[in-house]
């Protein structure tokens, strides 16, 4: 045994296997005298010698539990499982045949029934395993392994199918390179049980505790996660108490993805480890859609998508596609990006009608053209730029794509009787310390007032314009997950800004389906009409934790493998962002995980004029006039072009004067 023996804990299945084997032990004495006796011509009545049988079955009991028997999962019943039961019954009758000369020397039992014993014994034990383990896989092929050659130490989490057919993939693979040592499960009827001979010790809590039973040889190097449902703080925190242990985790595929090599029926999964993925570090579960409602919103309706080759826009473009439009439009400046999204919808859903434009969002001629061609019914608009240090050093250029083409969609909307329009916002548009942030709250303000608006006139044909702000996407083009896998790649050393600045996340699927579900929502019942969609994000995340997570989950170790450098806060940056403006009331919606913001309004007669100066001064790049206008339209704007001051510095105290956004009349 390459660990200590467990402590005792009672498992009711493990006690009805223990049954079943004194049992079938106690029938095969009986079953293996009769037989002998009715081949030579004489009668055997049942339980002629009980004392015999009683005896024989206490040994049995004893043996069974020494050699482990009962701890085999008869789900994953294999030749490995019949092994243990032919040596189990041999020492047995080892034990038992001394036992029974000593009490009454052998007398009635001929010498041939401890061959006759031990087959029917073998029989009646191995039998009902492998044809549970038939019922449950249709077949008994796949208990048909071998064992074979193994080498680094792993340890499983999970015991469940994918965690079998990892093991009896290692077991006939002789140039595997891993060999399975153990298991840890929540499960409690699975806890002191075996999985084609390799045991389930114990909780995941209980990691380190265990990993000092092994022997230097068996100790494992490598956690494999088979459970695909662990993540979140879980899965955080046992990756932390891994690489405290000197442990790497990787994660198996499922078994859906487990790709076959060879042929015939001897091919098996080859099954490739994989890192465990970054969105499974949340910090939370992942929100839910409600797609019955997202279903009855896409489902036979003509959708165009603005940035539909960016991160979000192509997975907007995914999501709707597998809904069954009636059509859809892919709008996009980036012709590159463009071919790239067209082309896998060309693959994956050839027979969806759909166009693929390119185009500006700040040319009115352009997307009035697009929007009288494709006579969309709703429309999401993705396209913006949205990368903090460049659009401080281009800040004329990031007002007019943030905001005017904002301004000039939300108008086509209107002009041309759009029902849906979705405005993609960011969490930066709270408090903003950046032009970023900043021109997406304007933007936000021009999707409001036009919505409200169009709520006021209530004549046919007015369009409901939903704004959904949502914090960084996990993955996303320019986040920091794709920096620091790069840095990685080179082998470090990871760049974070600030040891404390934090950053609310959210995984690309999240984004798009709070896109998906916010446009779904009925304004009237939730009197919604100006108001903005949240994702209830959780807390925030430590950028510095994210770093140190990365670094042990491609096996190396924080600060001794791979160093961390901070490197002081970029343009425009700030150490903490807000998903709220304090005078912003929340209130919640029926889909769980969904909020509602009552954000502050605007005069539209100001809004207006603010709007004609903010596009003249970005007209002609006249940056001091566009930050003017800015600050003057969004008053808690404060502009912090070298970052939020020096390292170490605490956070600002952002939103202190707000009164004069306060008392802006509402629309």
């Amino acid at each position: 045994m390459p660990f200590s023996p467990l402590k005792f804990r009672f498992n009711r299945r493990i006690a009805a296997v223990a049954l079943h084997d004194v049992v079938m032990a106690a029938l095969s004495f009986e079953a293996a005298l009769a037989l002998r006796y009715w081949v030579a011509g004489e009668p055997y009545p049942l339980l002629r010698e009980p004392l015999d049988t009683l005896v024989f079955s206490a040994i049995c009991a004893v043996v069974f539990q020494f050699t482990g028997l009962y701890r085999g999962i008869w789900h994953y019943a294999s030749l490995r499982d019949l092994a243990a039961i032919m040596r189990s019954a041999a020492l047995a009758l080892l034990i038992f045949i001394p036992l029974l000369f000593w009490m009454n020397h052998l007398q009635d039992y001929p010498r041939s029934v401890v061959v006759i014993q031990f087959v029917l014994l073998c029989i009646l034990l191995a039998g009902p395993r492998l044809l549970y383990r038939a019922w449950k896989d249709g077949s008994l092929v796949a208990a048909l392994s071998r064992t074979a050659d193994r080498r680094v130490p792993v340890l499983l989490i999970g015991s469940g199918p994918e965690a079998d057919a990892f093991i009896r993939q290692m077991q006939r693979d002789r140039q595997s390179a891993y060999r399975a040592v153990g298991i840890l499960d929540e499960k409690e009827s699975r806890l002191g049980r075996d999985v084609r001979g390799v045991r389930v010790m114990g909780r995941l809590d209980e990691l380190a505790e265990l990993v000092n039973r092994f022997r230097p040889e068996d100790r494992p190097r490598r956690a494999i996660l088979a459970d695909t449902k662990l993540s979140g703080p879980e899965l955080a925190l046992f990756v932390d108490s891994a690489g405290k242990l000197g442990i790497t985790v990787a994660r198996l595929p499922r078994l859906t993805d487990f790709r076959r090599h060879g042929s015939g029926p001897a091919a098996g999964p080859r099954i490739e480890l994989r890192p465990v993925d970054v969105e499974d570090l949340l910090g939370r579960p992942q929100q839910a859609l409600d797609r019955a409602a997202v279903d009855r919103l896409v489902r036979g309706r003509r959708v165009l998508i603005t940035g539909a080759g960016g991160t979000i826009g192509s997975e907007l473009t995914r999501q709707v596609a597998a809904l069954e439009p009636a059509a859809i439009a892919l709008f996009e400046q980036s012709e590159h990006a463009l071919y790239q999204i067209d082309l896998e919808m060309a693959e994956r859903f050839g027979e969806l009608p759909r166009q693929a434009m390119l185009g500006d969002v700040r040319d009115a001629d352009r997307v009035d053209a697009v929007f009288g061609a494709f006579r969309p019914d709703i429309v999401l608009h993705a396209a913006a730029y949205k990368h903090v240090p460049l659009t401080e050093g281009n800040i004329a250029e990031a007002v007019r794509t943030n905001v005017m083409g904002t301004k000039v969609i939300s108008e086509a909307v209107a002009r041309h009787g759009v029902a849906v329009m979705v405005l993609i916002s960011t969490d930066k548009a709270v408090n903003p310390t950046n032009v970023m942030g900043a021109s997406k709250r304007v933007a936000e303000m021009v999707a409001q007032a036009l919505d409200v608006c169009g709520a006021k006139n209530t004549g046919p044909g007015q369009p409901h314009i939903v704004v959904v702000r949502f914090g960084n996407v996990l993955g996303s083009s320019g986040s920091v997950v794709p920096l620091f896998q790069r840095q990685l790649a080179q082998g470090g050393p990871l760049t974070v800004t600030h040891p404390d600045v934090t950053r609310f996340f959210m995984t690309t699927r999240e984004a798009v389906e709070l896109i998906l579900q916010a446009a779904a929502m009925p304004s009237e019942t939730l009197r919604s009409t100006g108001k903005i969609f949240v994702l209830d994000m959780g807390e925030p995340v430590r950028i510095q934790d994210l770093a140190r997570q990365m670094i042990q989950l491609a096996g190396l170790k924080p600060d001794v493998d791979v160093k961390i450098v901070f490197t002081g806060l970029r343009p425009g940056e700030k150490l903490y962002e807000e998903v709220l403006h304090r005078a912003e009331a929340l209130q919640p919606t029926p889909q769980p995980g969904l909020l509602l913001a009552a954000p502050r309004m605007v005069d539209a007669a100001e809004l207006i004029a603010a709007l004609d100066r903010l596009m003249a001064f970005a007209a002609r790049c006249d940056e001091a006039g566009v930050l003017a206008t800015l600050k003057e339209l969004v008053p808690e704007f404060q502009h912090a072009p070298h970052g939020q001051d020096k390292l170490g510095q605490d956070k600002l105290d952002l939103g202190q004067d707000q009164s004069e956004a306060d008392r802006l009349p509402a629309v």
